[in-house]
């Protein structure tokens, strides 16, 4: 059996202000995803397993509600 898909969700409603990693990309534990933007602060949204991007749900601009998936990790 493979290993478990990891969903990166947010935690406030925000808007995406920056993709930094792309789908298929490599990341590590603790990786900047995307960073959001609530009342002029940037949050970012880490990678909490290594692994590889397979899915991007977010786009520069779009505004994720709470408990949205951003990213899942393979």
């Amino acid at each position: 059996m493979g290993p478990v898909a990891e969903e990166v969700r947010a935690e406030m409603v925000a808007n995406v202000w920056k993709v930094v990693v792309n789908q298929g990309d490599a990341v590590q534990d603790g990786d900047t995803l995307v960073i959001l933007e609530s009342m002029k602060m940037e949050i970012p949204v880490l990678a909490e397993t290594a692994g590889t991007v397979a899915e991007l749900r977010v786009h520069e601009g779009d505004v994720v509600q709470e408990g949205d998936v951003i990213a899942v990790i393979a």
